[in-house]
């Protein structure tokens, strides 16, 4: 069997069963220990399982979510490559909308003196795009602490006021069947709204956030486009199915 094809049915038995012991894993699929554990890691390094003792666990982290510091140095050189693909897709007099989120904020020095409106929802960036000499919008609202975004009933007026030519999102989970997801309700359906008032919309994750689901659904993936470093193949079908995916390479 071809390793596209084991690692095809370990998800599918993850998805299931929610737990896979290695031992089983060897019988079902004929193959070695060595082969069954690179497997799992390879897998794990994709963020598509928990390796446990003895085997392997569906990522189960709904409600989790890590600050900004935490995010900020996690495949810092991924983000990087896929903020300058969406930056390039620019164009002079547009309005765009820059969602809080550390690939989101990759793009700021891509941008610099660019002739565009920025609205964001992150303090955070707006400062970055004022030193960067961007004409910028902060929606007003709370401030959440862990992930520096701007949320609550205020936020989501002012942004239903405004159209834009593009939206460049973060996002926590991208799956297949439940679409786009997050794990906090406020960013949720400002992220939601932000989609729905823009032109295009294009959602900016690296590889780790794929075969993800976080506590709150965004949106369907047809809602947006996707731009990665690269998507695991055993379910790169299945996303272009329902929308446009742009793999970043450097």
């Amino acid at each position: 069997m071809l390793t596209e094809e084991r690692h095809k049915k370990i998800i599918e038995w993850l998805e299931r069963d929610g737990l896979v012991k290695s031992q089983d894993l060897i019988q079902w699929l004929n193959s070695s220990e060595s082969t069954v554990r690179r497997d799992l890691h390879e897998l794990e390094e994709l963020g598509l399982l928990e390796r446990i003792h003895g085997g392997a666990k569906r990522p189960q982290h709904l409600e989790q979510e890590l600050g900004m510091d935490e995010k900020s140095s996690k495949n810092v050189q991924q983000k990087k490559i896929i903020a300058k693909y969406a930056a390039n897709l620019l164009s002079e007099g547009d309005v765009i909308y820059l969602d809080a989120g550390t690939t989101t904020s990759e793009m700021i020095p891509f941008m610099k003196k660019q002739k565009v409106t920025i609205v964001t929802n992150s303090v955070g960036l707006a400062a970055h795009l004022v030193e960067a000499q961007i004409a910028t919008i902060v929606l007003g609202g709370r401030i959440k602490l862990t992930t520096d975004a701007v949320v609550g009933s205020q936020a989501l007026e002012q942004l239903k006021q405004y159209r834009f030519n593009k939206a460049f999102m973060g996002m926590n989970g991208i799956h297949s069947d439940s679409g786009y997801s997050t794990p906090d309700p406020e960013e949720a359906i400002l992220k939601r709204t932000a989609i729905q008032q823009a032109e295009e919309a294009f959602v900016l994750v690296d590889h780790s956030k794929f075969n993800q689901t976080s506590f709150v659904r965004v949106a369907s993936l047809s809602a947006a486009s996707i731009l990665t470093d690269t998507c695991p193949l055993i379910i790169r079908d299945q996303i272009t199915e329902q929308t446009t995916l742009k793999e970043v390479s450097v």
